[in-house]
């Protein structure tokens, strides 16, 4: 995958698969300290022990139309690649959060991309799902949180052409705001 919104996406379409009504993205970068740090967690059904063993082995899937899972185990090699790590904690019945450790300046990190486009993509086509996304960095913390934006809206839905467009453009310029490396 060319940049980390595409690893974002397919870990928080786990999320969505494993039932998750409220998905948490953190994204905290450092350049001082040369850390680039992303957590996802999720209340969804969780892993079982004996399958979070092996769940960055590509031929470990729960999916029933093919045999290999992908996302963890490209996005764990990503990590390792940046000189840094994947990790998962899971409890089934409360959820599951992926970490993932990475060197902000290793030549090797993806950029971030897309990520307004992600966000809003998942907001927009699970209207009954919460999103929250946190990104810091030294300057400031930006917070985008689908339960506010829909207080805000006051029954507008967020599936709106004019609504998609407001909030990528929203996300991208407080993005700017704070200094987050695009």
């Amino acid at each position: 995958m060319k940049e980390l919104s595409e690893h974002i996406l397919d870990i928080l379409h786990n999320s969505l698969s494993a039932n998750a009504t409220t998905v948490s993205l953190t994204i905290t970068e450092n350049r001082e300290k040369d850390e680039y740090n992303i957590a996802i967690a999720d209340n969804g059904k969780g892993i079982p022990p004996e399958v979070l063993q092996r769940v960055t082995d590509p031929y470990t899937t729960s999916r029933t139309t093919r045999k290999v899972g992908m996302g963890l185990p490209l996005f764990k090699m990503t990590a390792e690649q940046t000189g840094g790590t994947l990790s998962i904690e899971s409890e089934v019945g409360k959820g599951t959060t992926v970490f993932v450790t990475m060197s902000h300046k290793n030549i090797d990190r993806p950029a971030l991309g897309d990520i307004e486009g992600t966000l809003v993509l998942l907001a927009s086509s699970f209207l009954d799902r919460r999103f929250i996304y946190h990104h810091i960095t030294e300057k400031d913390t930006f917070t985008f949180d689908t339960e506010e934006i829909k207080q805000e809206l006051d029954g507008v839905p967020m599936n709106n052409p004019q609504v998609i467009r407001f909030l990528k453009d929203m996300i991208k310029e407080n993005l700017e705001a704070i200094g987050a490396e695009r």
